[in-house]
């Protein structure tokens, strides 16, 4: 199986993780949300697979470009 990082798109917050380690997921699939700036930017499966790891929880701090999840497909 190929492993791919999900990274954020920007800095905030980790507004709610919506899937669990094990879920299926399909390219576009909303894994988690984040705030920043008062707006809540969706984090979405760059690929069609499952949900290896989840590297954050709610109300954690994330910069850009950091893995916050990972998909094996």
């Amino acid at each position: 199986m190929a492993r791919h990082d999900v990274e954020s798109e920007v800095t905030g917050s980790v507004w709610k993780v919506l899937l669990e380690v094990g879920a299926k997921v399909a390219t576009g699939d909303v894994i988690l949300i984040l705030e920043s700036m008062k707006m809540e930017i969706p984090v979405e499966a760059p690929v069609d697979g499952t949900v290896a790891e989840i590297l954050v929880a709610p109300e954690d701090q994330v910069e850009e470009d950091q893995v916050v999840a990972v998909v094996e497909s």
